[in-house]
């Protein structure tokens, strides 16, 4: 039986403010800050303490909202979500639930099946939890409690169950993410755990309109990770509907290593959490003013600027999609074009940087602020090399010293003696010398072997020391060949 696949995501983004969401407790380094040095009676649970409402993360929150189209509350309110672990120290959570912050918005995707919008159920506030820590010494299994994340500021987004295939989840969660970046309020860093995804997943027979038994994949924080849970709980679903079986409600680990999913507990209904109003949080109140102050700021978002980027500047859609990911490299790419002097296009300056400059950013893991290289810089590299002063080979090799060391095209060239050799005659001289020292491959050549062009072309190239304008060689290479080929007949 063929089946369709039906999911919706929740995902918990936190929030980069300063301190946490109820307290004034600094937010820091989860992997780097000392455990349990970011902790104070209000984040730790004590009794008789009262929370305050962190408004920059409101803010951050409303920011979110608005750039998903949300309907704002003018008045929405927190809640208690009752249940114990280890790494709540309150024994409850407080987030937002019968009435949030946002709801009924939308995000925009690109798939192979063309453009598409997912709904928003609500964007709401809520406290992120502590961080449990498993280890075990001398046989005993024991876990160690952090909870300087406790109280972090956390932004959950829900959406409807509006996506049908790993692709269009992978695009909405990659979307998603990079507005959050756009918009400043998430690093993006989700080895850091600030981004965490929870898939809700179920299938049902083809054309049907009843959802299936969904099972929720709790804690994902990376798209490796979300795509291939996924992925296999479509399969491990289909094949028990297959049999006949019946697809149990539950709530699921991930084992990355093992590449299997794995029961964790029944699945929760909200009576399970016994929700009531905070009694110490008065209802949050968001005027319309400072609404429209907020979304009077917005920046330009990834989905438009990449529409504009491929319309604009014509380049290839996959590459607008780079390009817009992260902000700065937005911005980066603009002032590279600027920059540009008019024999160097746009989808050059694209290529360098989807190519040579994020290439060399991965290997280095460092940022596009980094970077030592600034767009004019770039910008009078790509100009040498336009005007053949330089060739391609020796751009590029111009350009990793620069991103390593700084300095200018011009100092480079200069110091290291790169201008391109575009005379005809020094070329046609270390052709012919080439030809000389290789009598063997030249004959081979004449007598059919024609492959061997390429070959003598490489070795021009060799004796050139790569500075050889590599249009003059190919045409002085083929003149001597067609010499050496009359001369014979």
């Amino acid at each position: 039986m063929e089946y369709e696949t039906v999911i919706g995501l929740e995902v918990h983004a936190e929030l980069a403010t300063q301190s946490k969401m109820f307290c004034a407790c600094p937010v820091v380094d989860s992997i780097q800050a000392a455990p349990n040095t970011a902790v104070c009676p209000v984040c730790a649970g004590m009794p008789g303490v009262l929370p305050v409402v962190n408004r920059q993360a409101v803010a951050f929150g409303l920011r979110v909202a608005l750039a998903l189209d949300c309907r704002i509350a003018h008045t929405s309110l927190f809640a208690r979500k009752n249940y114990f672990y280890p790494d709540l120290p309150k024994g409850y959570q407080i987030s937002q639930y019968e009435y949030p912050l946002a709801e009924h918005g939308r995000l925009r995707i690109q798939t192979a099946a063309g453009e598409r919008s997912i709904r928003i159920r609500r964007v709401h506030l809520e406290e992120d939890t502590g961080k449990l820590t498993h280890a075990s010494r001398d046989g005993e299994s024991f876990s160690l409690v952090n909870l300087n994340r406790a109280g972090v500021p956390l932004l959950e987004i829900v959406s409807e169950p509006d996506m049908h295939t790993v692709e269009e989840m992978r695009a909405y969660a990659s979307g998603l993410r990079a507005i959050l970046r756009t918009l400043a309020v998430n690093s993006g860093d989700m080895e850091k755990g600030v981004i965490r995804f929870e898939a809700n997943i179920s299938v049902r027979p083809l054309g049907s309109q009843q959802l299936g038994t969904r099972v929720e994949i709790k804690n994902l924080n990376s798209f490796r990770a979300l795509e291939r849970s996924t992925a296999y709980q479509i399969a491990v679903q289909s094949a028990a509907l297959d049999r006949g079986e019946v697809v149990l409600q539950e709530t699921l680990g991930w084992d990355e290593a093992a590449g299997v999913t794995f029961s964790q507990r029944s699945k929760e209904e909200a009576h399970d959490y016994r929700y009531f109003p905070e009694p110490d949080l008065p209802p949050l109140v968001v005027e319309q003013p400072w609404v429209d102050e907020i979304a009077a700021a917005l920046p330009e978002l990834p989905f438009d600027r990449r529409l504009r980027f491929a319309r604009q500047y014509d380049i290839a859609p996959a590459d607008a999609a780079l390009l817009v990911e992260e902000q700065a490299v937005a911005e980066y790419f603009e002032q590279l074009v600027a920059a540009l002097p008019a024999d160097v296009s746009a989808r050059q300056a694209a290529n360098w940087i989807t190519g040579e400059l994020f290439a060399w950013m991965n290997q280095n893991a460092v940022s596009i602020q980094q970077v030592k290289v600034a767009p004019p810089v770039l910008a009078d590299l790509l100009a040498r090399a336009a005007s053949d002063e330089i060739n391609l080979t020796t751009a590029k090799a111009i350009f990793a010293e620069m991103l390593l060391q700084g300095g200018s095209p011009a100092q480079i060239i200069a110091t290291r003696g790169l201008t391109q050799i575009s005379d005809t005659g020094v070329v046609a001289a270390l052709v012919q010398q080439v030809l000389d020292s290789n009598p063997q491959a030249l004959e081979n050549y004449l007598a059919g072997k024609e492959t061997l062009e390429n070959w003598f072309f490489g070795q021009v190239m060799r004796a050139a020391g790569r500075q050889a304008n590599p249009q003059v060689v190919r045409a002085e290479l083929q003149r001597a060949l067609q010499t050496a080929r009359t001369g014979e007949e």
